[in-house]
C-alpha cells in the first residue's frame, strides 16, 4: 500500500483551503446581489458591510420588475439577437474554419495572416460606424449581428480543432461522392462538436451581454437588448417607471432593490447554460490549443 507524505497531504490540504477561498471570493458577489433583492428594501438601504442571507424576505422588487414593459421588450430582443446571432456566427466560423483548415486550398496562409492582423488591427469606431450607416443597417437589428458574425480568435480555434480531424475520412466521403458541404456537415461539424459548444458558449454570452454596439447604433428603445435597459436603471437611476403605485417615503428603499433584482434577471439565464455545456467546455479548448 502507497502512503503518501505528510509534505504530499499538507499540499492537497493547502490547495483545498485556496481553491474554495477562491470560489468563496468569485461567487459571493452574486450572492451578495441575490441575497439584496430578495431582502427587505429599508434594511437594504441601511445595511453597511458584507450581506450573508436575506433578511425580511421580499418579492417585491421582482414583481415591479417583471411588470415592466422595457425588461420584457429587452428579454426578446436579447433572445432574436442571441439565437439568431449564435447561428450565424457558428455558420460562418465553420464555414472559414474548414476552408481554411483544408490543405488544398490556395493562399491559405495569406488569408490566414489577414484574418489575424485584424485581431490587433482595426479600423476603429468612426469609420465602424459609417460603415454600418452606409450599408443601412443603423437603427436595425442587423447592425448587432452582422458586423459581429464572424470572431478572429474563434476562427483560429475552431480551424485548429478540424485539422484534428483525421483527413482520410474526408477522402474516403469524396470517394462515395459527398461534397464539401457534407464532408462539413456530415463528418466534420459532429466529431467536432466539443469544439462547437465551447464556440456556442462564447458567441453566446458575447450577444447577451453586448451593449456598447446597442447604444452606438440603435435609436429605437423597441430594439434595445436587455443589457443596454440594465444599464440605464444603474447608470441612470430609471427606476421610477417601475414604481407606480409605490409610496414617496418607500421609492428610494424599493429601487435599490430593483436594481439588484434587474441583475438577477438579466444574469441568471446565461449562468444556467453553462452546466449544460460544461462537459464539454475544457476538451473543446484543449482541442483548439493543440496546433498553432
Amino acid at each position: 500500500m502507497n502512503h503518501r507524505s505528510w509534505g504530499e497531504r499538507l499540499f492537497d490540504i493547502t490547495n483545498v483551503v485556496f481553491l474554495t477561498g477562491l470560489s468563496i471570493l468569485t461567487i459571493y458577489p452574486f450572492l451578495y446581489v441575490l441575497f439584496a433583492s430578495l431582502s427587505d428594501p429599508a434594511w437594504v438601504v441601511q445595511v453597511r458591510g458584507l450581506i450573508w442571507f436575506p433578511k425580511g424576505l421580499n418579492l417585491e422588487a421582482y414583481k415591479l420588475v417583471f411588470q415592466n414593459p422595457s425588461i420584457i421588450t429587452g428579454y426578446m430582443n436579447t433572445l432574436i439577437y442571441v439565437i439568431i446571432g449564435t447561428s450565424l456566427n457558428i455558420l460562418m466560423t465553420s464555414l472559414g474554419a474548414y476552408a481554411l483548415s483544408r490543405q488544398n486550398v490556395m493562399w491559405k496562409n495569406p488569408i490566414m495572416f489577414m484574418i489575424v492582423f485584424t485581431m490587433f488591427f482595426n479600423g476603429g469606431l468612426i469609420p465602424t460606424y459609417l460603415l454600418v450607416s452606409n450599408l443601412g443597417m443603423l437603427d436595425s437589428r442587423l447592425a448587432l449581428i452582422i458586423p459581429t458574425a464572424m470572431s478572429a480568435f474563434n476562427l483560429i480555434i475552431m480551424r485548429t480543432a478540424f485539422q484534428g480531424v483525421p483527413v482520410s475520412l474526408e477522402e474516403s466521403a469524396k470517394l462515395d461522392g459527398a461534397n464539401d458541404f457534407t464532408v462539413l456537415f456530415r463528418i466534420i461539424l459532429p466529431l467536432s462538436m466539443p469544439v462547437v459548444a465551447v464556440m456556442i458558449l462564447f458567441y453566446g454570452v458575447g450577444h447577451w451581454n453586448a451593449w456598447f454596439n446597442a447604444m452606438i447604433y440603435l435609436r429605437t428603445r423597441d430594439l434595445y437588448p436587455l443589457q443596454l435597459i440594465l444599464r440605464e436603471i444603474l447608470i441612470t437611476n430609471s427606476t421610477d417607471s417601475m414604481m407606480t403605485g409605490v409610496g414617496g417615503g418607500d421609492k428610494m428603499p424599493i429601487g435599490e432593490t430593483i436594481k439588484y433584482a434587474t441583475i438577477i434577471v438579466a444574469t441568471l439565464p446565461i449562468l444556467c447554460l453553462y452546466p449544460f455545456l460544461q462537459k464539454y467546455f475544457v476538451k473543446g479548448v484543449m482541442i483548439g490549443a493543440i496546433k498553432g
